[in-house]
């Protein structure tokens, strides 16, 4: 988890396959209209993400309905976002959450740089002002090189 350009589907991309593991991007649930507002520059509100969230929510039921393991990555800013995400009762453990903690002119520099996103640069600051940075989650940094990053991962999850 963690705002735009924190690099979460890169990171989730690489940590999925370290575990042979499924990866999922969250960015590929969002709507039309989700799709449509952010390239426009507009961003999200609680009301846009409700749906997302809950489509989200269906597919991680699913894996662990399952008895899978996946690597989802998504931006889960806000707590609210991250207790919509998280089962109920004994299920509730096997969703574990990773902050990719990123300064920001790293984050500005790497928004610059990329090709092919429906989130232009302009999101970013409501971004950084929409984070809740998760006190119940592994922290890490997200400006590291990717192998060290996938490393830090397992190492604080014990996976």
């Amino acid at each position: 988890m963690g705002v735009s350009a924190a690099g979460k589907t890169t990171v989730g991309r690489a940590l999925a396959t370290d575990l042979g593991w499924s990866f999922h991007d969250a960015d590929d649930y969002h709507s039309e209209h989700n799709i449509a507002k952010m390239r426009a520059g507009q961003p999200l509100n609680d009301d846009d993400r409700r749906p997302w969230l809950a489509s989200l929510r269906r597919l991680i039921d699913d894996i662990l309905a399952g008895g899978e393991h996946a690597v989802l990555a998504c931006s889960a800013l806000k707590q609210a976002y991250r207790d919509a995400l998280t089962p109920d009762g004994s299920k509730a453990e096997c969703v574990r959450f990773v902050y990719l903690d990123v300064p920001e002119p790293v984050l500005e520099e790497r928004i610059s740089r990329r090709r092919g996103s429906f989130a232009p640069p302009e999101l970013l600051p409501s971004q950084l002002a929409t984070l809740e940075e998760p006190h119940d989650a592994l922290r890490v940094d997200g400006a590291k090189p990717i192998p060290e990053i996938v490393r830090a991962i397992r190492e604080g999850l014990s996976i």
